[in-house]
């Protein structure tokens, strides 16, 4: 199949979230099937041009934003490697997407988010025609692309070029909508015959994740309890629930996976010694390593516990840091990377200071530390509220370390809750009762008490290693959903 993935961020170019990988890895597993794959992306600032060379496509775009033209000129670079590289289209206007950060400064959103991704959405499609790349699917990603669909309804619809064209939208964040005021309608250039509550107006204002739900030929997220709980009420839905039970027959979740090729303790160059579910002995020197790097004693019976996370109530830490106190009074230690919410940060700084030898904090984006955490941790910790699918507690299991999570979206999917039967130790995880502090206490005492008899904390261990959720299952059901169109 022709398929485009037309997105605001694509591993390894551009991260700001999880978007960024299933882009990236789901392009690449569906080229290995034998698909010929596009992407396009904006040409932001922060792509590093020397690793990733871009040469100018011939052409340039001419890009109508409201009552004026912008215009814009095409790279190509590749991600991957011939004979699987897919070919990337990056759009090169400067505007737009020449600045420090790619959504929002420490300030806020930038001010004209609605009008840069109005110009990228058309850019994307006219970029298809300058490269005569007539794609049978579009697949676009959150709000930041989701006029797509909408623009091949409409302005588009009578286009040759795309007549066969079908679209796919996904959702990797209901939370985060795109709302824009009624004028923005002008500015994108649509009709205001589209501006109704059964199209494109939301509450009097511009909503572009719902037009995407309204206009797109098939819809996902990101894992099948999310796609459940999205349609079950204004807590998970955010306002949209009433379009998805609409719509219910064209959404689909699929689980992301994860890239065994990045995160695999047999070959992890990041981790202090490798190993494999045969040979789990380097296990306890990352353990090792991990308490060294980050300042804490090396006590091989201490329960190392770690995070990698957004630090925010989504995330469940305002639980986490009104648990922690209860915690840390028996034997673990406690590692977390990440930033987030400026009121946790402050409670978790207060007991890290008070409790040096117990936690060790550390504000900030490391990808090495993250490999190192993942490996050299006991338990993983996980309490999301809510989360669309997690890539965090995969990766965990893919190295031994146990994730104790809040049952919601991909945790649900991903993480059974231990226990016993007939001696046989099922399960791969700790699964929270509800997303309450006594509930974490209690999962954390339960996994204390189990890492504390050897041979069941081995069964669980090796329950782990067993769980895989490859992209190379994930790419089947999106090139089926593909066909169905």
């Amino acid at each position: 199949m022709k398929i485009l993935m037309v997105a605001s961020e694509c591993v390894p170019f551009v991260k700001v979230g999880g978007l960024a990988d299933v882009v990236g890895t789901l392009s690449r597993y569906l080229k290995k099937a034998k698909n010929d794959v596009r992407i396009i992306l904006p040409a932001y600032q922060k792509i590093d041009r020397k690793k990733y060379p871009m040469k100018k496509v011939k052409g340039r775009l001419i890009i109508p934003i409201g009552d004026h033209y912008e215009e814009a000129e095409v790279l190509l670079g590749q991600l991957g490697k011939p004979p699987e590289a897919v070919p990337v289209y990056f759009i090169n206007a400067p505007k737009y997407f020449d600045r420090p950060e790619v959504y929002r400064t420490s300030e806020g959103d930038f001010a004209d988010n609605a009008e840069r991704f109005i110009f990228f959405s058309r850019a994307a499609l006219e970029t298809a025609k300058l490269v005569d790349f007539q794609p049978e699917i579009i697949h676009s990603h959150d709000w930041q692309t989701g006029l797509i669909p909408a623009y091949l309804k409409t302005l588009y619809r009578i286009d040759a070029f795309f007549q066969s064209t079908r679209t796919v939208f996904t959702i990797h964040n209901i939370a985060y909508q795109g709302m824009f005021p009624a004028e923005t309608m002008t500015l994108a250039g649509f009709s205001w015959d589209e501006f109704s509550p059964d199209k494109m107006e939301y509450y009097g204002q511009m909503n572009f994740l719902k037009i995407a739900l309204v206009y797109a030929d098939g819809l996902t997220t990101v894992s099948p309890t999310y796609a459940q709980e999205i349609k079950s009420g204004p807590e998970f839905g955010r306002g949209m629930e009433g379009i998805l039970n609409a719509r219910a027959e064209a959404l689909k979740g699929i689980l992301n996976g994860i890239d065994y090729e990045e995160w695999n303790p047999a070959t992890d160059p990041h981790i202090a010694a490798r190993f494999s579910p045969k040979d789990i002995k380097g296990k306890a020197i990352c353990k090792a390593d991990l308490q060294n790097t980050v300042g804490l004693a090396h006590r091989e019976k201490a329960m190392v516990v770690g995070v990698v996370s957004r630090l925010d109530p989504q995330k469940g830490f305002d639980l986490v840091s009104a648990a922690l106190p209860e915690i840390i009074k028996r034997d673990i230690q406690v590692v977390i990377l990440g930033v987030g919410d400026k009121e946790i940060q402050e409670n978790l700084s207060r007991l890290a200071a008070a409790f040096p030898n117990k936690i060790s904090l550390n504000l900030k984006f490391d990808n090495d530390l993250a490999h190192k955490i993942y490996a050299g941790s006991d338990v993983f910790l996980m309490p999301s509220r809510f989360e669309p699918c997690g890539l965090g507690q995969m990766i965990a299991l893919a190295y031994g370390t146990i994730p104790i999570v809040n049952r919601t979206g991909g945790l649900a999917d991903t993480i059974v809750d231990f226990s016993v039967q007939n001696s046989v130790v099922k399960g791969n995880g700790f699964v929270l009762k509800e997303p309450t502090v006594a509930a974490l206490i209690e999962a954390g005492e339960r996994a204390i008490s189990v890492y504390n008899q050897e041979s069941r904390w081995k069964q669980l261990l090796n329950n782990a290693f067993k769980s895989k959720f490859s992209w190379s299952e994930s790419s089947k059901l999106y090139l089926k959903l593909y066909r169905s169109l």
